[in-house]
C-alpha cells in the first residue's frame, strides 16, 4: 500500500526549518513502516516560509527596479524552496529513502526505477501549480486513492475565517463545492487549502483528499491507520 502525503511547507518550514516537528514526523513514519511491512510512503514537500520570503524579495526588488513581475519566475523560486525542503526530509529518512528526490512526476520510467526504497520524496515540478498537484499526479501513477494534505489548518472552512466571522468548518465536501470556494486559478504563493489545479486533477481522477492539521501527529496516525480523525474529506 502506498500512502501519499503532501507535507505543507507551512508545517515543515514555517519561517525556518522546524527541527522538532520534523524529528517527530520522521519518527512516526518510521514507526508505521516498522509496524506494517507492506506500507510505503510518498511524501511531497511544500516550500513554506523560504518560498514566500524569496518570492516576496523578488516582488519587492522588482518594484524598485520597475521590472514587471513574471509569474513563471516567481513559481520557479517557490519550486526551488520545495526541492530544498524535500532534500532535507529525504536525508532524515536515511536508508528508508533510496531514490533521488522526484522533480518530474510524469517521467517515463518503470515504477521500480522511481521507487526502490520504502519512502519516496518529491518536490515541485514546474510553474503553473503547487506541489499539491505533484502529489495528485503521483497518487494517480501509483494507484493511491487518497492524498493526505497536511497544513497549518485543522479543517477547510466555508470562507476564510480570518476575514469572515461566520465561516464554518467543513467535515466533508465534494470537489465541485470545494472548487466553488477556492476557484480555479493558481498564482504563485497563493494560500488555499488545496491547489486549484491539483483539485481539478484530483476530481477528474476520482482521488480523495484529506486536509488536516500537520502538527497533530496523533491525528495523522489515525488517518494513516484508518481511524476516526479530525479534518476535512474532499471527495468525488
Amino acid at each position: 500500500m502506498t500512502n501519499i502525503i503532501s507535507l505543507g511547507g507551512s508545517i515543515a518550514a514555517p519561517d525556518k526549518v522546524d527541527e522538532c516537528y520534523l524529528a517527530k514526523f520522521v519518527a512516526l513514519i518510521k514507526e508505521l513502516l516498522n509496524e506494517n511491512a507492506d506500507q510505503r510512503f510518498i511524501i511531497v514537500a511544500g516550500g513554506g516560509g523560504p518560498a514566500r520570503a524569496w518570492q516576496a524579495a523578488y516582488h519587492n526588488i522588482s518594484a524598485t527596479l520597475d521590472n514587471p513581475i513574471n509569474n513563471e519566475e516567481a513559481d520557479w523560486i517557490g519550486i526551488m524552496a520545495t526541492r530544498l525542503n524535500a532534500q532535507l526530509v529525504k536525508a532524515l529518512f536515511g536508508d528508508y529513502c533510496k531514490d533521488e528526490v522526484v522533480t518530474d512526476p510524469s517521467a517515463k520510467c518503470a515504477e521500480g526505477q522511481l521507487f526502490s526504497g520504502r519512502i519516496l520524496l518529491a518536490a515541485g515540478w514546474k510553474p503553473g501549480f503547487s506541489s499539491d498537484n505533484d502529489a495528485v499526479l503521483l497518487a494517480i501513477r501509483f494507484g493511491a486513492k487518497t492524498v493526505v494534505n497536511l497544513s497549518n489548518i485543522e479543517k477547510v472552512y466555508t470562507a476564510d475565517p480570518k476575514l469572515d466571522p461566520h465561516a464554518k468548518p467543513i467535515d466533508s465536501i465534494n470537489w465541485k463545492d470545494f472548487r466553488g470556494i477556492t476557484g480555479d486559478e493558481w498564482t504563485p504563493g497563493r494560500n488555499v487549502p488545496f491547489d486549484p489545479i491539483a483539485s481539478r486533477a484530483a476530481e477528474e481522477a476520482g482521488i480523495n483528499v484529506i486536509c488536516a492539521a500537520g502538527r497533530d501527529l496523533e491525528n495523522l496516525r489515525r488517518i494513516l491507520c484508518g481511524g476516526a480523525y479530525t479534518g476535512t474529506l474532499i471527495h468525488a
